[in-house]
């Protein structure tokens, strides 16, 4: 990443508008830049100021008036919840009974179905927690390898791609920033070439996402890493290739 480009990474910085990647790097930048440090400081302290007059805490008087106001307010019965006497009082009592028992039944069945549903849900998304933080891991110990290597690359149309690499993890973590999302029925495919080799295609973006982060492994090794533009769901071979990072 040259200077350039670091320095302008000050603001979102501040503001933890940064991606893995470009945090790594930035971190890395003001350890040695003094000025960038001082602009970082200046712009979380005028941050936290301009946050602190977004809210308020609600008056003491507030939850004793709500109080008072429930004390006041007479809760009515249903119509017809006091069975009345004779034939009729009975029949209906009794209509209120089936009722009930049918509800007590028909809420254990829902009750039932729904925790079954609530107990996949919390499965599905403990396993979708487990396979992020395995990918945060896998992510920062790239970004923390001794022999991090990044370099970024401009996109046709606007953008960037930054590829950090490091050899001894065996993989690069890609960081694919557009300023305008695929059209309809496209998407971005990245690209690993070796030599005069053919490029292998280490994986392809949802259709008309715009931005993301990707770990890749095998990067490291080869000469160049591309990214094109292509029908979602990919191509074999890159068409129209929109930015390529020299690895060498």
């Amino acid at each position: 990443m040259n200077p350039t480009d670091v320095h302008a990474l000050v603001g979102a910085y501040a503001l933890d508008a940064v991606d893995d990647l470009e945090r790594a790097a930035f971190e890395r930048h003001i350890a040695e830049c003094a000025a960038c440090r001082t602009e970082v400081d200046e712009l979380r302290e005028t941050a936290a100021r301009l946050a602190d007059g977004t809210w308020s805490v609600p008056p003491p008087r507030l939850r004793g008036e709500v109080m008072a106001a429930i004390g006041r307010t007479r809760q009515l019965p249903p119509p017809d919840a006091v069975p009345g006497s004779g034939r009729s009082g009975r029949g209906r009592w009794r209509r209120y009974s089936v009722a009930a028992a049918a509800a007590v039944v028909l809420a254990a069945g829902t009750g039932a179905t729904v925790y079954a549903i609530q107990d996949q849900r919390v499965r599905d998304q403990s396993a979708i927690a487990s396979a992020a933080e395995l990918r945060q891991q896998r992510t920062q110990a790239i970004l923390s390898a001794a022999d991090l290597v990044v370099r970024t690359e401009p996109m046709d149309g606007g953008g960037r791609v930054t590829v950090a690499s490091s050899a001894a993890q065996g993989a690069s973590v890609v960081s694919i920033r557009a300023d305008r999302a695929p059209g309809a029925g496209r998407a971005f495919q990245m690209w690993t070439i070796r030599g005069t080799g053919n490029p292998v295609s280490p994986g392809v973006l949802d259709p008309g996402e715009q931005s993301a982060v990707r770990v890749v492994d095998g990067v490291p090794g080869n000469d160049v890493f591309a990214v094109s533009l292509e029908p979602a769901g990919g191509s074999a071979q890159p068409t129209t290739v929109v930015a390529e990072v020299p690895l060498t």
